[in-house]
């Protein structure tokens, strides 16, 4: 892998991007393209923090190198060199580690892997922004998913029993660096730096979060993104997929005819290639129903010249 060189000590400075780069190693084998992503994220945001001192600049040109590396590498990947297949393809990965937490939790299956689940889901929505401004909905996704990632780890280690679903936030915080000792270092052939980064979520404001759609007891699909940590106990067979409800055609784009006085505008154009591009990424998955959902979308905009 392009990727695997090792990379300098990490600054203290960019204590924030830690755990996305350790997501990128992570998911290096299975998911080149997301990884390659999260080192954009944590370019891009580690750029901003400090570009000047010696050791953050030398951190950065060794990131830029890893990228410039992978970009060679996977250079005829269009989820590489087009942004609206990379925005779909992160999304979707992200939105399949979120319905495979949700799901656990509101079957009350609280464990360590759906923990990491819902904080790396949440750090993948961070990544998104490379590509723009978040949506209002991976807005609220991101903030749930660090809130329950805190409010279940922290019930679990004071003996009490989480309750599933959405419920109000409260201030909750966790260490995932000390809860990982023993996981594998973000730099190869080096010890991970001693100091922690803390996810705070009493900064975020409190919220209800019954509004977020996310239907109960949807299933991740048989390809599900979350991996289990070699130290839980918990292996991947026992992570079974659930058959999918796979939404009804509308009739009436069977019957539906272009009427001569439609003129799609650029805009219009862009939308429908997006939601066909977000389902071939849905298909990687497996997951029929959003690639269905997304298809007719695109199928509707285009004939009538509405959503």
């Amino acid at each position: 892998m392009a990727a695997s060189a090792a990379l300098p000590p990490l600054p203290p400075q960019f204590k924030s991007i830690q755990h996305h780069l350790r997501t990128a190693q992570e998911l290096d084998k299975r998911e080149p393209v997301v990884a390659y992503y999260c080192r954009l994220y944590a370019m891009q945001t580690g750029m901003k923090i400090d570009s000047k001192t010696p050791e953050c600049r030398k951190f950065l040109s060794k990131l830029m190198d890893q990228l410039e590396a992978m970009k060679k590498q996977f250079g005829d990947n269009e989820a590489i060199t087009q942004d609206i297949v990379g925005s779909a393809h992160v999304e979707n990965y992200a939105l399949k580690m979120f319905l495979y937490a949700d799901n656990e939790d509101r079957a009350g299956q609280f464990h360590k892997n759906m923990i990491k689940s819902f904080y790396t889901a949440s750090l993948l929505i961070d990544v998104l922004t490379v590509f723009g401004e978040l949506s209002e909905e991976n807005v609220q996704h991101r903030k749930y998913a660090r809130w329950k990632a805190a409010y279940i780890h922290n019930c679990l280690k004071n003996g009490e029993t989480p309750q599933p679903g959405p419920i109000g936030m409260e201030g909750e915080s966790f260490d995932l660096e000390r809860e990982e000792a023993g996981s594998s270092s973000l730099h190869s052939g080096t010890t991970q730096p001693t100091s922690s980064s803390t996810y705070e979520a009493n900064n975020t404001p409190t919220t209800n979060f019954t509004g977020i759609h996310i239907p109960p007891g949807a299933h991740a699909p048989a390809n599900t993104p979350a991996e289990v940590p070699h130290n839980t106990g918990v292996t991947s067979n026992t992570i079974q997929p659930a058959p999918q409800n796979i939404p009804l055609v509308d009739p009436a784009l069977y019957s539906a005819q272009s009427a001569g006085e439609v003129h799609l505008t650029p805009e219009d154009f862009a939308r429908a290639q997006k939601y066909c591009k977000y389902a071939g990424s849905a298909l990687q998955y497996e997951d029929v129903s959003t690639a269905v959902q997304n298809l007719q979308k695109a199928l509707k905009l285009l004939v009538t010249g509405r959503e």
